[in-house]
C-alpha cells in the first residue's frame, strides 16, 4: 500500500539517485481509503531507470545470515565469490566455474568489525554502519554469549519465524539504533513515519500473519526482549503494547525484499560476453545444468536476503498489470525501479506485489492472496476487466501451484 514520501525523500535518496531520478516521479495523495501513489513527473520509456534509492535502514534475515548466507551487515553485497556461492549450494566444493574473471567480488576491500567481527563489503559500508547504528548494536566480546539481551531478541525471534522469512527483528532493532546514535533524533522519527499505518484491526491481522496464532503472547515475548535490549526514553511509545504493535506492522506492511547473489552477478556477466558459438553454447549448457543442481540441492533458497524501509518505493500501489519493478542489479541494497512499459507524464508508477505466476492466476486467487498479505482487495484494469469471473479458484490452477519450468527458475536464479 501507499505511504507518505513528505519532505524526507530527497535526503533518504542519497547522491546515488541523482537529480534526474529525483525527479522522474513524485508522492502524490489519492484518496483516504489509498492513500498516496507515485507518479511520473515526466515522460519515461521503457527499460528507463525511474530512480535508484538507497533505504533508510535494512537488515539480512536472521535464518539466511545463520545458514551462512555470507552478506555484507550494512548493504547485503554478497561476500562469496561466485564459485564460493556455486559450491555452497551445491554443496559441492569440488566445483570449478568458467571465466572466473567474470566475479565481480572484491575480497581485497572486505572488512571486519575490529570488536564484534561482522563483515562489511567495503571500509565504507563499516563506517557508514558506525556512524547510523552500529555503535548502539555492537555485540563486541558477547557476539557468541546466548544470554545478552540482543542474543536473546534474534533467538526468540528465529524461533518464531521460520523460512521463508519475509521480515526481521532487526530491522526493528536497527531503527532505535538509528534514532538513539542521531544527534537529530526527530529527523528520524519523522523519517520512520513517513511509512504506511494501519488501523489496529489491520495492525493484528498483519501481526497474525508474520508469527501465527499465538500470535499475541509472542509478540509480548518479543515486546518485552526488545525493550531489555533496547529501551530509549526518545521512542518510549515504540515499547508499549500498542506502540510496539505498530512498529512491528509498519515493518511488515512497508518492508521491500533484498536479495544478493555473486552467482547471478557472474551469470549476467557471462551472459555478455562475446564467445564464438560452439563455445557460447557449451557455456549456457553449463549453466543450465548448474541450475537444475542447484534447485535439486537447495531448493528455493539461493540468495542473500534481506529487507529494507525505502521511502519512495513504498509510495508505489499495486497492479496485476505493473508497468513498473523492482530490482537490485549492484548486488546490494540499492533499488533499481525500472519502466516495464512507456509511462507518461501524471500517469501512476505501479509495481506488482505478486510474482509471475501469482499474476496468471485468476482474479479470486490473486485478491485472495492480496488480502491475506496486504489488507486490500485489487481494482486494477485487468481485476475489474475479470470482475465477472467466477470465485473459485479451478482445480487446473491449484493444481499448477509450486510448479516451475527450467526457464521460470533460471529467472528466479538471476533476476536481483
Amino acid at each position: 500500500m501507499a505511504a507518505a514520501a513528505g519532505d524526507v525523500c530527497g535526503a533518504v535518496l542519497g547522491s546515488r539517485a541523482g537529480a534526474g531520478a529525483a525527479t522522474a516521479a513524485e508522492a502524490r495523495f489519492i484518496s483516504s481509503a489509498k492513500g498516496k501513489g507515485l507518479f511520473a513527473t515526466k515522460n519515461i520509456r521503457k527499460g528507463e531507470t525511474v530512480f535508484v534509492e538507497r533505504p533508510v535502514v535494512s537488515s539480512q534475515f536472521l535464518w539466511n545470515a545463520l545458514y551462512n548466507y555470507r552478506a555484507c551487515d550494512h548493504c547485503l553485497r554478497a561476500l562469496e565469490t561466485a564459485e564460493e556461492n556455486a559450491q555452497r549450494l551445491l554443496g559441492k566444493s569440488s566445483l570449478v566455474l568458467p571465466h572466473p574473471e567474470q566475479c565481480s567480488i572484491r575480497k581485497d576491500l572486505h572488512q571486519q568489525c575490529p570488536r564484534c567481527q561482522v563483515m562489511y563489503c567495503s571500509a565504507e559500508c563499516r563506517q557508514a554502519a558506525l556512524e547510523q547504528y552500529h555503535q548502539v548494536l555492537c555485540l563486541g566480546p558477547s557476539r557468541d554469549d546466548p544470554t545478552h539481551p540482543l542474543n536473546k531478541l534474534q533467538e526468540a525471534w528465529r524461533n518464531m519465524h521460520y523460512p521463508p522469512e519475509t521480515s526481521s527483528i532487526m530491522l526493528m532493532a536497527r531503527m532505535v539504533a538509528t534514532v538513539k546514535q542521531a544527534k537529530d533524533k526527530e529527523w528520524w522519527i519523522k523519517a520512520f513515519s513517513q511509512f504506511c499505518s494501519k488501523t489496529a484491526n489491520e495492525e493484528e491481522e498483519i501481526v497474525h500473519k508474520l508469527l501465527g496464532d499465538k500470535f499475541k503472547g509472542q509478540l509480548e515475548l518479543l515486546r518485552l526482549l526488545f525493550t531489555e535490549a533496547l529501551y530509549d526514553e526518545h521512542l518510549s511509545r515504540w515499547f508499549t503494547p500498542e506502540g510496539f504493535r505498530s512498529l512491528f506492522a509498519l515493518v511488515g506492511t512497508n518492508g521491500q525484499g533484498i536479495g544478493t547473489s555473486s552467482l547471478s552477478q557472474w551469470v549476467h556477466a557471462c551472459d555478455a560476453l562475446d564467445l564464438p558459438m560452439l563455445q557460447r553454447e557449451e557455456l549456457d549448457a553449463f549453466i543450465d545444468q548448474l541450475y537444475k543442481d542447484i534447485e535439486k540441492e537447495s531448493g528455493e533458497f539461493l540468495n542473500c536476503e534481506g529487507s529494507g524501509l525505502y521511502v519512495l518505493q513504498s509510495c508505489c500501489n499495486h497492479s496485476c498489470i505493473p508497468n513498473a519493478e523492482t530490482s537490485f542489479p549492484e548486488n546490494n541494497f540499492l533499488l533499481h525501479l525500472t519502466a516495464l512499459e512507456d509511462i507518461e507524464a501524471g500517469e501512476e508508477i505501479c509495481i506488482s506485489y505478486l510474482d509471475c505466476c501469482q499474476r496468471e492466476r485468476s482474479r479470486h486467487s490473486r485478491n485472495k492472496i492480496l488480502r491475506e498479505n496486504y489488507l486490500f482487495t485489487c481494482s486494477c484494469p485487468k481485476c475489474l476487466a475479470q470482475a465477472d469471473d467466477a470465485d473459485v479458484t479451478s482445480d487446473e490452477e491449484e493444481e499448477g501451484e509450486g510448479e516451475t519450468d527450467d526457464a521460470e527458475l533460471e529467472d528466479e536464479m538471476t533476476d536481483v
